[in-house]
């Protein structure tokens, strides 16, 4: 893995996937919370299915030239499921996929409320995973919830765990403080990643301050999601307020710019290009 950090902001559609792509970032994460929203506007709580997160990932991973790691859940289900989950995903063309050890129906990992499956049942789902993957560098990270549930010590024995079974990276979820990432990363013998969710239960950190406490990685999962909720949400009391959007055009993306984004001057140079082929080749005189 590179020495520096690597930032994974997450993309709740196809167009933020662009976007982060422009701005320079190395990948994309995608995650069931901002998934669930953008597909059935609803709340991270297991609602989505394999076949959905499959084609949500396909799309974006289309839509980019950067590598796109995708959120597989609790793995839908137990080992066989897991098999087709990461058959399935890796058909799609991504990086590789997120697998956690809540018990389904899962939430989001900063909600409360949530229940972890035994540790070996989770030992198994990696076992599987690891050995269903075609490609070895398709990327295999586990999530450990334990840290909420049965404490620090448990999360720091799961991830090792986690890792001897096979998993390239491992994940803590929602330690409250950085003494407890530091522990994290002193104990765990591998590879890690963290998150941040504003408003969320870790402090929110410089990418800096991450990669000095020890971290290989750090995902910003629904930051995309939240900017442009409230976005649309002004935009909307704006045009309710005063009959008109003209007042917010400086906080818009213009037509024209916005044709840029997708893609559509390179679109139709390329779909030219076949007439131009076409005329250059093409003799009346020669019937």
């Amino acid at each position: 893995m590179d020495k520096d950090i690597l930032v994974l902001p997450g993309a709740y559609d196809a167009i933020a996937a662009r976007i982060i792509e422009q701005a320079g970032f190395k990948a994309i994460a995608l995650g069931g919370y901002p998934a669930t929203a953008s597909i059935l506007g609803k709340p991270d709580v297991s609602l989505l299915t394999l076949t959905e997160m499959v084609t949500y990932t396909k799309n974006i991973v289309e839509a980019v030239d950067i590598p796109v790691f995708t959120d597989a859940d609790t793995g839908y289900g137990s080992v066989p499921n897991v098999i087709r989950t990461v058959r399935e995903f890796e058909r799609t063309g991504a990086a590789g996929l997120f697998i956690e050890d809540q018990l389904f129906p899962k939430r989001c990992g900063h909600m409360e409320g949530k229940q972890v499956i035994p540790e070996e049942d989770m030992i198994a789902k990696i076992k599987a995973a690891v050995d269903t993957r075609e490609d070895p560098d398709f990327i295999i990270m586990a999530r450990t919830d334990a840290l909420a549930v049965l404490g620090i010590e448990e999360a720091i024995e799961r991830g090792n765990r986690y890792r001897q079974a096979g998993a390239d990276l491992i994940f803590v979820e929602a330690p409250r403080s950085q003494e407890d990432m530091l522990r994290i990363n002193d104990e765990i013998e591998a590879p890690t990643m963290a998150i941040q969710i504003e408003e969320g239960k870790t402090p929110l950190l410089t990418v800096k301050e991450f990669e000095q406490i020890g971290y290989n990685v750090v995902v910003y999962p629904i930051s995309t999601l939240y900017a442009a909720s409230w976005a649309v949400k002004r935009l909307m009391e704006e045009l309710m307020d005063h009959g008109t959007t003209r007042g917010s055009m400086d906080k818009m993306i213009t037509f024209n710019d916005f044709n840029e984004l997708v893609g559509l001057p390179q679109l139709r140079e390329k779909e030219l290009s076949y007439y131009h082929s076409e005329t250059q080749s093409f003799d009346p005189q020669v019937q």
